[in-house]
């Protein structure tokens, strides 16, 4: 950290990248190509999956100075990250492995006093859909050690949750006076050509959906059962989108940190998707307790069912479309009232061509690499524990625009990019 080894803050960090999925990759490209950083190290349990990262970043052009090292590393075992850590003289640590990894990863980072990031709320596996305010029984335990520590922890910083806070806390600071409702959409309107797959981790993805629905309306939390409420939105690009209110991360901190009475979640679905989810659920092969078979062994059905999907990563050569994720704001400004829409369109084609991904990676990458480089040069170099709308949204919305994301604004039937070096455009 600034300071921590006696350096200079304009010296060139080192950042430990823990994971090797389609989402570590994205950000190890993007934080390779940077040149924000002395020494990119990324440790996974398997350490060819680190390795064919380090040789994509190789094969697409020359990643200068920055030194590119892989490491093995079980990341549940608080004292090995640690070990690591030290070992490398880490200064930010980019957590992009499983949920299930959050609390051990930021216990090491704790010991050692690297900064931490991740992109996802904690999980543990035998729970599923934890009651709001759902950081409250992990993380945010942890924030009064980060504050006295003097750790920077920034939490939950890939696209939904991360960047879909950032453009919340920009409607608050720059757009309404008052905030009515935040709805916050996400659309993948591309296609992968299989007959079923998971866009990421496919236990991660189904837990989402398996549990109650939380939502914050009226300043309560409330519940609903998944696919049970369900609305259609004209976005741009992709188009009229049919959508289902779903739980999700960035409700938990939003709804504590921002004066806002209405904030939902929605994500686009197919028919296909929802019909086989639904068998699949309805003959239990989505439960994460344990069951024996017939033979004697002991299996956990949701694991199998993640075993014989396809691979996230294997999607990107062949898929196309794009997708739409960002904030439809209602509120008033100057005494009338007023409805924006902040988002992102991305594509999966271009994002293979940059970075050998498809856009969901793309999408939750780049944004964890652009807070790595808010952290290394001190902008979010905050010392203490934080989610994304706890801090400036400015810096990040445009440190993901250099990053290749670019953040537009739907206003009245108009659409422009929001040139986050101006002050806002006015309706």
């Amino acid at each position: 950290m600034d300071g921590r080894n006696g350096e200079s803050p304009r010296m060139k960090k080192n950042i430990l990248i823990i994971g090797a999925g389609g989402v570590a990759h994205v950000a190890a490209h993007k934080v390779a190509w940077s040149g924000g950083f002395a020494e990119l190290h990324i440790a996974s349990r398997s350490l060819h999956k680190a390795d064919a990262i380090v040789a994509s970043i190789r094969d697409r052009g020359d990643p200068g100075a920055t030194v590119l090292r892989t490491h093995v590393l079980d990341a549940l075992d608080v004292t090995a990250t640690t070990a690591l850590i030290r070992g490398i003289r880490a200064d930010i640590v980019l957590n992009l492995g499983s949920a299930f990894l959050n609390m051990s990863v930021l216990e090491a980072c704790l010991r050692t006093g690297a900064a931490y990031i991740d992109t996802a709320i904690h999980e543990e596996p035998d729970r599923i859909c934890e009651p709001p305010p759902w950081y409250a029984n992990h993380e945010w335990k942890r924030r009064e050690a980060c504050a006295q520590a003097g750790v920077t922890a920034i939490l939950g910083t890939g696209f939904d949750p991360g960047v879909v806070n950032a453009y919340a806390r920009l409607a608050v600071d720059e757009y309404f006076d008052r905030i009515d409702a935040i709805d916050i959409i996400d659309i993948n309107a591309g296609s992968h050509g299989r007959y079923f797959a998971t866009n990421f981790d496919p236990e991660i993805n189904f837990r989402e959906f398996t549990g109650t629905v939380w939502y914050w309306q009226e300043r309560k939390w409330r519940s609903a059962g998944m696919f049970e409420i369900r609305r259609e939105w004209d976005l741009p690009v992709v188009g009229r989108q049919t959508t289902y209110l779903t739980g999700h991360d960035e409700l938990h901190s939003l709804s504590r940190y921002l004066d806002v009475p209405d904030i939902r979640f929605w994500m686009g679905f197919g028919e296909h998707y929802i019909n086989v989810f639904s068998v699949l659920k309805n003959l239990g092969l989505l439960s994460v307790q344990p069951v024996r078979t017939a033979e004697g062994l002991e299996v956990v059905p949701l694991k199998v069912v993640k075993a014989v999907l396809p691979d996230p990563a294997s999607l990107a050569a062949t898929y196309t479309g794009k997708t739409c994720i960002g904030d439809r704001v209602r509120g008033v400004k100057d005494g009338k009232v007023r409805e924006i829409f902040l988002y992102n369109i991305s594509d999966h084609a271009e994002s293979y061509r940059e970075v050998g991904s498809q856009a969901i990676s793309y999408t939750a990458g780049v944004p964890a690499a652009a807070a790595a480089l808010l952290i290394a040069r001190g902008d979010w170099h905050v010392r203490r524990m934080a989610n994304v709308e706890e801090l400036p949204a400015r810096p990040f919305l445009e440190q993901l625009a250099e990053l290749g994301m670019e953040t537009w604004l739907r206003e009245g039937g108009r659409d422009w990019p929001v040139a986050m070096q101006q002050e806002p455009v006015r309706a």
